[in-house]
């Protein structure tokens, strides 16, 4: 097979490391002499490496799709692998009836006492019928990826949107047609934290083994940063799919530590937000973006004074009445870094506590203000969003508005209607509550910004187009520029900026890690 339909099927090589600590974890589970005991099915064989290493090839078998993987593999065996033969077919397990397996493979399916002893090994196509350019409208769905295959009508009703994940339907039939046996997978583990698998976990009930994550790039082809994982599960029992704990393994084989996936999460951090939207009002000050409920879509998460409708994120209008919330929204999804070990790892409806507490909310709206992804530019409206007085910055005018200075001294009220804030009548006057970590965010962020106006009040060479009303952002693009596409410079020339900048980063940094415990002790994250 060409690695352009690899690639479209979702079919790669599992890499050696990975093969070889996957047969020390089946030995550590089902004991030293499990390829004696057990019997053994890759069904998505492929060119056969998974099945580099294994000693009994009496109790093996391979089947791939594609003839010229089979005609690889008999050279191989004529060339010294450890395989028969006769074990080794042509197969298409998500078309093919059981009837065209081998006599000696089908009269361990049909015996439900030596099925018990079936391993099925594999490391099947994770290709999807969409992408991710489909979903943001730049691409077309991947035709005949999922439908194409019989067994996606079959399992639609049982798999709900998960039908579209090839993996899910090999779990599906594996489940479903293959009872009791043992199954023990290289996937992704959308089928235990995805938000479109409920479905599917309500039909798929097993016993968790055990099994380990790995970065999903140290596989082949596979450029994205997310979770590989390698599950093992017994499919005799049936437990629900709540939560499972695996080892972790850096990308050269490390074991780095352990993480907990989660099944049985019930309510996202957009339901949550959903209870502050409001009717676009006469005093909205900009509009919170939002994507999904994950750490792959961070990158999605941002304020700007105005958004284009044509996106389909979703939209919230900012206003006094729900800016204390959609701060802790913004600060809670941005103050841990997205990783390949948690990209897939859910935000989540909090409990309670986060409304009394209000070093917390300073913490979360202080974070808003100074973070890059406030792209609130006065460009394109009155910007609101000026964390400082003229005279605290030197400016050489009068601002727009002073909406945020005011609101940060207590004479705004941000009391949304609802108990949410209760007793609130007042505004907390935040200059008197800030922690140390956000006080330093603010001296940092007047430094740069004092500076800012020290450079446009001098500069008489017209040469740039400086504003008294600029953002954060109008002031990233003052200094740093734009490239021939329009696109911010990653850096400038002025040797201060930088300076001033970099202080402005680390202490957000700092103040990133003081946010974060709370994250976890409101129940945003679970650990």
């Amino acid at each position: 097979m060409n690695q352009q339909k690899r690639a479209f099927t979702g079919s790669f090589y599992t890499p050696q490391i990975w093969v070889e600590l996957s047969q020390q974890y089946l030995t550590d589970l089902l004991g030293e002499n499990w390829q004696d005991e057990y019997y053994i099915w890759d069904c998505a064989a492929g060119t056969g490496n998974l099945l580099n290493g294994l000693t009994n090839k009496h109790h093996i078998w391979a089947s791939t799709l594609d003839k010229q993987d089979v005609d690889m593999i008999h050279d191989c065996i004529k060339n010294g692998a450890n395989l028969l033969e006769a074990h080794v077919f042509q197969f298409d397990f998500l078309n093919d009836d059981f009837t065209r397996l081998p006599y000696s493979l089908q009269s361990i399916i049909n015996d439900p006492e030596k099925r018990k002893k079936l391993v099925m090994y594999i490391n099947p196509p994770y290709a999807e019928a969409t992408t991710a350019q489909t979903a943001t409208g730049t691409g077309e769905n991947k035709v005949g990826v999922a439908k194409s295959h019989k067994l996606s009508e079959q399992y639609k009703p049982k798999l709900g949107s998960a039908v579209n994940e090839i993996f899910a339907l090999f779990m599906a039939r594996i489940y479903d047609q293959i009872s009791a046996c043992i199954l023990a997978q290289f996937s992704t583990l959308k089928f235990v934290q995805g938000s479109n698998f409920g479905t599917f976990k309500n039909f798929f009930k097993a016993q968790f083994l055990g099994g380990f994550v790995v970065p999903a790039n140290t596989f082949y082809n596979v450029n994205g940063s997310f979770v590989i994982g390698f599950t093992v599960w017994n499919l005799v029992q049936k437990k629900d799919l709540e939560q499972i704990s695996c080892e972790v393994y850096s990308k050269v084989g490390q074991h780095i530590g352990t993480k907990n996936f989660y099944g049985n999460l019930q309510h996202s951090i957009n339901q949550w937000l959903a209870g502050f939207y409001i009717a676009v009002p006469n005093n909205c000050i900009g509009v919170l973006s939002t994507r999904g409920n994950d750490f792959q879509n961070q990158k999605f998460i941002y304020i700007a004074t105005k958004i284009d409708n044509n996106t389909h994120d979703t939209k919230v209008s900012i206003s006094p009445r729900n800016l204390i919330p959609l701060a802790i929204y913004f600060a809670v999804r941005h103050c841990i870094e997205a990783t390949w070990l948690n990209d897939r790892d859910q935000f989540l409806l909090p409990k309670g506590g986060w409304q009394t507490d209000s070093e917390f909310q300073n913490n979360c709206l202080t974070f808003l203000l100074f973070h890059t992804q406030n792209k609130i530019s006065s460009h394109n409206g009155i910007n609101h969003w000026i964390p400082f007085t003229e005279q605290e910055i030197e400016a050489n005018g009068t601002f727009d508005s002073n909406f945020m200075t005011h609101f940060l001294k207590g004479k705004i009220p941000y009391d949304n209607g609802s108990d949410m804030f209760s007793p609130a009548p007042n505004a907390v006057t935040y200059y008197q509550q800030l922690s140390q970590e956000a006080e330093l965010v603010f001296e940092a962020g007047r430094n740069l910004w004092k500076y800012y106006h020290s450079t446009i009040k001098n500069d008489n060479t017209l040469q740039k187009s400086g504003s008294i009303n600029a953002s954060l952002y109008d002031i990233r693009v003052y200094f740093q520029g734009r490239n021939d596409k329009g696109k911010m410079n990653s850096k400038s020339e002025d040797e201060t900026y930088m300076l001033l900048l970099a202080t402005l980063r680390e202490s957000l940094r700092i103040l990133a890690q003081k946010i974060e415990p709370k994250v976890y002790e409101y129940a945003f994250l679970r650990t």
